[in-house]
């Protein structure tokens, strides 16, 4: 057996992350909600699996992640890792389940952890949720962090545009990203920041750096699922590139289905009993 089917086979852990990013080895990550979409995505060699809160978006139909509950993350956390053998899978916790209290953070941690079965758990924030990052660490729960464009924090922004342009909140940045690193956190994903500014982190930090809108120099990258294979056709970022146009696909797909079900050519005998 090749090392490259060896490495495909074997169990992405976090400390296999940190092995990737010290051997330059890029990480594959991308967004899960259901086991079906999961068994595909990790039977296709993914390496991580993101529990996204972006599940209020593209499943629930919300305008922004706020409105996910901790429970409907754990219904779909349980959903995607009956569908996984081989990649990390770390869960968003929602909105209001961590922010302000550490006890609270330690609780949805928990639950998130005993009830789904997934292997970590990822908060937004930097100085501002340190406390409840500590507790949760405390407990022995791997933590994913999560700066730049914070979309659960859309509200207090106003806007999705490209987050830390100016020196100030660059400095901030790169304070945030060394303080999650020194809390222990295991990973951290940047989003929609300058590509420089980006590379400036991955390179002074000793954690892998996720980019979603963040340029190429950083440790991997992660895409909304929906969104990367053409399903959602409303988003499109700069940032997006589409490796399918699923929407297409499947509407020609339902509309075939419909004409034939309408002219009496689905069944057929050969699909009958």
């Amino acid at each position: 057996m090749s090392v490259h089917k060896k490495e495909v086979k074997r169990k992405v852990t976090t400390h296999r992350l940190k092995e990737m990013k010290a051997a330059g080895e890029k990480i594959s990550m991308l967004t899960a909600y259901d086991f079906s979409m999961a068994r595909i995505l990790d039977n296709a060699g993914i390496d991580v699996l993101l529990v996204g809160d972006s599940a209020s978006n593209v499943m629930a139909g919300h305008e922004t992640t706020l409105p996910i509950t901790l429970d409907q993350m754990i219904y779909h956390a349980c959903s995607v890792v009956k569908g996984v053998d081989r990649a990390l899978i770390v869960v968003d916790i929602p909105f209001g389940s961590y922010q302000g209290d550490s006890r609270e953070a330690l609780k949805s941690a928990i639950r998130i952890m005993k009830e789904s079965g997934a292997h970590a758990v990822k908060v937004e924030g930097g100085e501002d949720i340190i406390g409840s990052v500590d507790r949760i660490l405390s407990a022995g729960i791997p933590v994913m962090g999560h700066l730049g464009l914070t979309p659960q924090s859309i509200y207090k922004f106003g806007t999705y545009s490209v987050r830390a342009k100016e020196e100030e909140e660059a400095d901030k940045l790169i304070s945030d990203a060394k303080l999650l690193e020194e809390a222990g956190c295991f990973a951290l994903v940047l989003e929609k920041i300058p590509a420089d500014l980006a590379k400036k982190v991955a390179e002074s930090i000793s954690i892998p750096v996720i980019g979603i809108g963040a340029g190429s120099d950083c440790d991997g990258q992660v895409l909304v699922v929906h969104d990367m294979l053409g399903i959602n056709n409303e988003f499109k970022p700069r940032f997006l590139r589409k490796y399918a146009n699923l929407h297409e696909v499947m509407t020609h797909a339902v509309s075939n289905y419909i004409e034939d079900v309408k002219t009496g050519n689905f069944p057929s005998d050969t699909e009958s009993y």
